[in-house]
């Protein structure tokens, strides 16, 4: 029955992944034919690069919890389970991390603070990082996006971990389940900034690649793409109830790239690093997928010691 549903889960979840590209794909098409091919091939591996540290990021949250996962299972359950942020609604991702987490040991509740620890983490690093680029490669290119930082001293406040902690007790007790075992510590929350911090650097690399064959190059010009592209994917985390943030992610790309690009130009490269970030979930998923199949064995409960 577990099978059953796992399947029908990938199913639904690849279903939506390939209708966001069919829609669109007379734009695609036209688009990737103005990219170079070493340009599209650095760009994909610039971004399975940045979901790896996204995965490193939920990872070492799970871990300061009290889960440590290895390398190869932690990442099927993580780019596995992420196919459903395609899926209408923003519950899918942590359903079906907390049901794969289940089966290696983690329990429900641990996975699910884990994951919802992980989208403040990646938004404060994101607002962060993109800040201080925008305003090293080009001062006022930040300007009407000022009021979006004003969470940075928010975010700072809620990393400490005693208010995390503190939220996520409160969060457990309302639920009515039992709390976590071992709370979070500060040198796991700056692991895990580190690691999202490297992520958005890659995918900053991964749209600078693209942006590269419209012109735009040199180091102002990578500098100016990481913080271009973590700003407008904040933007789309802030939108929990559009498929992985699908249209304000672009919307937000093509107004932050008008002083570098011309509005097709800036389109064309929106449309281009959607499709390039599908593929990098698609081969992450189906790599971690084949490579955790070695590490099938029995498993225990991590909270009890018992097989599960």
């Amino acid at each position: 029955m577990k099978r059953l549903v796992r399947v029908a889960f990938l199913v639904v979840a690849l279903g939506f992944g390939t209708w966001v590209v069919a829609r669109q794909w007379d734009d695609i098409r036209a688009g990737f034919a103005l990219l170079s091919w070493p340009g599209l091939v650095l760009s994909l591996l610039a971004v399975i690069a940045a979901l790896g540290g996204g995965m490193m990021t939920w990872r070492a949250l799970l871990a300061d919890l009290g889960s440590p996962l290895p390398l190869r299972p932690a990442a099927k359950v993580f780019f596995v389970g992420q196919l459903g942020k395609y899926i209408p609604g923003s519950l899918w991702p942590v359903l079906a991390q907390m049901e794969m987490g289940k089966e290696l040991g983690v329990p429900r509740s641990r996975s699910a603070a884990a994951f919802f620890l992980t989208m403040p983490v990646q938004l404060g690093s994101g607002l962060v990082i993109s800040g201080v680029t925008l305003l090293a490669a080009m001062p006022g290119s930040a300007a009407p996006y000022a009021w979006v930082f004003l969470l940075i001293p928010v975010l700072a406040v809620a990393f400490e971990p005693r208010v995390v902690n503190a939220v996520l007790g409160f969060g457990l007790r309302k639920l009515r389940r039992e709390p976590l075992e071992r709370p979070l510590t500060r040198r796991g929350m700056l692991t895990a900034l580190g690691w999202a911090l490297l992520g958005w650097t890659a995918y900053g690399l991964h749209l600078a690649a693209i942006v590269h064959d419209f012109g735009p190059s040199g180091l102002s010009a990578i500098v100016f793409s990481v913080g271009a592209f973590a700003l407008s994917w904040c933007l789309g985390i802030m939108t929990f109830v559009v498929p992985a943030g699908a249209g304000v992610r672009e919307v937000a790309m093509v107004a932050i790239l008008a002083p570098v690009l011309s509005q097709g130009q800036a389109i064309t490269v929106a449309l281009c690093s959607r499709i390039v970030i599908i593929v990098g979930d698609l081969v992450c998923a189906g790599a971690a997928g084949f490579a955790a199949r070695r590490d099938v064995g029995p498993t225990h409960d991590q909270t009890t010691g018992k097989p599960v």
